[in-house]
């Protein structure tokens, strides 16, 4: 099994370590995870990495996520979701169209939001379901997070209304967080219904391959993507057989011409991607930070 990066259209009731766990299963790779835990109801793209392209997870997690989501408003739930019993907060047959648009132009930007009870962040080393389900009352801190765009798709009014919204994110931010804090704005409450993840960074749900296609090797390394997708901004360098040998054993080497500052990507004489790296002005050579297999 290769290297590479596999685009995988999750479907609903599964999770996301049981798409792995099927995929490693099918391939016998030493090395399966995923970047970006969509939750069980969620849908869309899950980006699988194979063998050394693990080792690119963190550089993944800084990509932008698309995702397109139902807001249902006058009720709130304990998961923030359809998962459990909506309760009754507020009749929303009065809001519009406008108003909401308004209330979700107020998330974009850096925004402090606080996570899910019922998520796998830790509070004081356990993690927040497994307190939630015991009955405890504390609650995730709230985080920073980023929303780059959010807006209203389609809106349904009445008193069972809903909105259909398109958000661009970046990492750790909760959509379910997300429809709870709009619907708390706009005073009736709210929830997160059907979710799916459309883009993740380059990887499109349009161009995603579902589970069900993928019933041998040859089917999962016909769709491989190479490592370097989940690294689009990064300058690439070439390097030489014997730079390559250098760059392998952790050693800086001089490559030409003079790369830009910033972190770079050495692929070898066949394009294949070596190591991650920077430069040293002084020395104006690349030295490699992280050297996959």
């Amino acid at each position: 099994m290769r290297a590479g990066v596999l685009n995988v259209s999750k479907p609903a009731g599964a999770t996301s370590f049981s798409v792995v766990r099927r995929l490693r299963d099918l391939t016998r790779a030493k090395r399966v995870g995923h970047a970006g835990t969509l939750d069980p109801l969620a849908t869309g793209v899950l980006p699988i990495l194979f063998e050394s392209a693990t080792r690119l997870s963190d550089f993944a997690h800084q990509l932008p996520k698309s995702y397109e989501a139902r807001v249902h408003l006058g009720f709130r739930t304990a998961t923030d979701d359809a998962e459990a019993e909506p309760e009754p907060v507020a009749d929303p047959a009065a809001l519009g169209a406008e108003e909401v648009s308004a209330a979700l132009a107020g998330f974009v930007g850096r925004i402090s939001q606080q996570p899910p009870a019922f998520s796998a962040v830790k509070v004081d080393g356990r993690r927040a379901y497994e307190r939630a389900r015991a009955g405890e009352a504390d609650r995730p801190a709230a985080r920073e997070v980023e929303v780059y765009s959010a807006e209203l798709l389609e809106f349904e009014p009445g008193e069972q209304a809903t909105a259909l919204i398109r958000v661009v994110c970046g990492s750790g931010v909760y959509l379910r967080s997300l429809a709870r804090d709009l619907g708390d704005r706009l005073g009736v409450g709210g929830y997160l219904g059907r979710l799916a993840r459309t883009a993740y960074g380059p990887l499109r749900l349009e161009e995603s391959s579902l589970a069900d296609e993928l019933a041998d090797l040859a089917a999962v390394e016909a769709r491989l993507q190479p490592p370097e997708v989940l690294l689009p901004a990064m300058e690439r360098v070439r390097l030489t057989i014997e730079q390559e040998a250098q760059v392998r054993l952790g050693r800086s080497v001089r490559v030409l011409p003079e790369p830009r500052a910033g972190l770079l990507r050495a692929h070898d004489q066949g394009g294949r991607l070596v190591a991650l790296g920077h430069t040293d002005p002084l020395r104006r050579t690349f030295v490699p930070d992280k050297v996959l297999g």
